[in-house]
């Protein structure tokens, strides 16, 4: 994992024939730490204490946004979902574009690496080759919508602009602001919880940062690739991290549940932390109409907005790269800012 790879990432979601939810939603991250979101009912929110001054000493920035949000995106990307909507002979319905672009930067060899890829209605359409900044089909149906993009050259700008200029900027200077707080290591606590006595195992790791980290199951000391789940590393609301590996234990007769453990690697940190599988450090809820607060796993409150977000719009489904185009936000019980940064208010 190389500790000196930072990233910034875009997230916007473009919908139509969804009643109550924004035309268009985007969503800016740097390193896995949600910076804010802005839609286009010209709602913004910032997240984070460190991202709230970021925004104070860069007005300029936010005002970027501000710009991008309620005025540039959401008649723009409309038109360009109508178009895909005319073109694949779709006049009614739930149809949604979804765009994740950004950048990767060494800051040890300087070296800046950005992407760009759309998405509609729940599959990968086409990324963008920086090379030569034309489109590369991700499916069938985007080869007939490839040369018509191809020919906008308004839209080949912005995105230009964005990968050559606007991320690798946002990126740099942040890092270069927040660059003790983004360089930090906190380490996490791991716990190993069962819902069932026939329920898989869930090994599931919170409060670390940053968000490149690992957690495997092991049998001898050998990772486990089969009878395991993966989920996803996810934000809490305090700027660390969360995840989980689950472990199918149906076919392991109980002598031979001490052969197993869960590993957990933090970038950074030369030291592993491992949790035996043994019965008496697995919590359960066996029995109990309610799971204990503190047998609960944390999920931030937009994780269920964003969840709903994504039913609503007829269940689709995020594109690959990534797999998040949708980053869940966290709570925030700051006010001052706030009521700076909604212009509403």
């Amino acid at each position: 994992m190389n500790v000196m790879l930072h990233s910034v990432k875009h997230f916007m979601t473009v919908s139509t024939g969804i009643p109550n939810l924004p035309e268009l939603v985007l969503t800016a991250e740097v390193d896995g730490l949600l910076l804010g979101s802005c839609d286009s009912n010209k709602t913004m929110e910032v997240k984070q204490d460190i991202a709230k001054s970021f925004f104070i000493k860069y007005p300029e920035l936010l005002e970027r946004y501000k710009h991008l949000c309620f005025q540039v995106l959401p008649n723009t990307f409309k038109a360009y979902t109508n178009s895909l909507m005319s073109l694949y002979n779709q006049h009614e319905g739930v149809h949604v574009l979804q765009r994740l672009g950004g950048c990767e930067w060494d800051d040890e060899t300087g070296e800046v690496k950005g992407f760009m890829q759309l998405g509609y209605d729940g599959e990968g359409l086409m990324e963008l080759d920086l090379n030569t900044l034309t489109w590369i089909a991700l499916r069938p149906e985007a080869v007939i919508a490839k040369p018509i993009w191809d020919a906008d050259k308004v839209l080949k700008e912005f995105f230009k602009s964005a990968l050559t200029q606007n991320y690798p900027e946002l990126l740099k200077t942040f890092m270069n602001y927040g660059r003790s707080f983004l360089l930090r290591t906190e380490l996490s606590s791991v716990s190993l919880l069962q819902k069932t006595p026939s329920s898989p195992v869930s090994c599931h790791a919170t409060g670390f940062y940053p968000h490149r980290a690992s957690l495997v199951w092991r049998k001898d000391e050998e990772e486990l690739h089969e009878e395991v789940d993966h989920g996803e590393i996810l934000p809490n609301h305090d700027g660390t991290f969360q995840m989980s590996v689950d472990l199918n234990l149906s076919s392991v007769t109980p002598e031979d549940w001490t052969r197993y453990d869960c590993v957990f690697q933090l970038s950074g940190v030369k030291e592993d932390i491992i949790t035996k599988l043994e019965k008496d450090r697995i919590r359960t809820n066996w029995g109990k109409s309610e799971i204990r607060g503190d047998m609960t796993v944390p999920v931030t409150a937009a994780v269920v907005v964003v969840a709903l977000i994504l039913i609503g719009a007829a269940g689709f489904i995020v594109y690959k790269k990534k797999k998040a185009i949708s980053p869940p936000s966290s709570p925030d019980n700051s006010t001052e800012l706030s009521e700076q940064l909604n212009p509403e208010t």
